[in-house]
C-alpha cells in the first residue's frame, strides 16, 4: 500500500466527514485522484464504514444502556473460536466482538434498552450456545472517552494557587 493511501486512511479515520477539495490539499493530490483512491479503498473493504461519535447522554429520549461480557469458549477443532464468534456476532445486540488474550476468550459489547434485556440477551441467547463455558457481565456506567473523542471536557482550573 503506498504512502498516499495511508495518509488519507489516517485523516478520514480522524475526520470521516471531511471535504474531498480539503483532503485532496493535505494529501497533494487532484480532487479525481482522491476520489479514485477512496472508491478503490472502499472496494477494497479496507474503508468498512464511516462513523458518528454521537454523546447519548445528551439525547434523553435514546439513551441506550451497554455492557461487556466476557466469554469464556471450547473452541472447536479444526475452526478455534471462528465459528462461535460468528455465532455471537450475527445477534443485532452486538454492537462489537473480540478475541481477547487473558482469563477469558472473547469480549462482546451488547446495547439494550434495559438492564433486563441484557440479562436476558445473555441468559436465552448468549449462554445457550453449546461452546459457552462462562460469562462475565460488566455493565458501562458513563462514558468518558470513546474512539479517541472525550465526552465532556474538563474545564481548567484558573484560580490562583495560595500558600501560607
Amino acid at each position: 500500500m503506498n504512502s498516499k493511501k495511508i495518509e488519507i486512511l489516517q485523516i478520514v479515520e480522524e475526520n470521516a466527514r471531511i471535504d474531498i477539495n480539503t483532503l485532496s490539499k493535505m494529501v497533494d493530490l487532484t480532487t479525481s485522484e482522491v476520489d479514485a483512491l477512496l472508491k478503490e479503498l472502499e472496494k477494497e473493504k479496507i474503508i468498512l464504514n464511516y462513523s458518528t461519535v454521537i454523546d447519548w447522554t445528551k439525547v434523553e429520549i435514546n439513551e441506550k444502556v451497554t455492557a461487556m461480557i466476557d466469554v469464556k469458549v471450547a473452541p472447536k477443532r479444526g475452526v478455534g473460536f471462528d465459528e462461535v464468534a460468528e455465532r455471537i456476532y450475527r445477534f443485532p445486540e452486538v454492537k462489537a466482538l473480540y478475541l481477547m488474550s487473558g482469563a477469558y476468550d472473547l469480549q462482546v459489547v451488547i446495547e439494550g434498552n434495559t438492564m433486563h434485556q441484557i440479562a436476558n440477551f445473555v441468559s436465552e441467547k448468549l449462554s445457550s450456545i453449546d461452546s459457552v463455558l462462562s460469562t462475565t457481565t460488566h455493565f458501562q456506567l458513563k462514558k468518558y472517552k470513546h474512539d479517541g473523542v472525550v465526552f465532556e471536557e474538563v474545564e481548567e482550573d484558573r484560580r490562583i494557587v495560595v500558600t501560607p
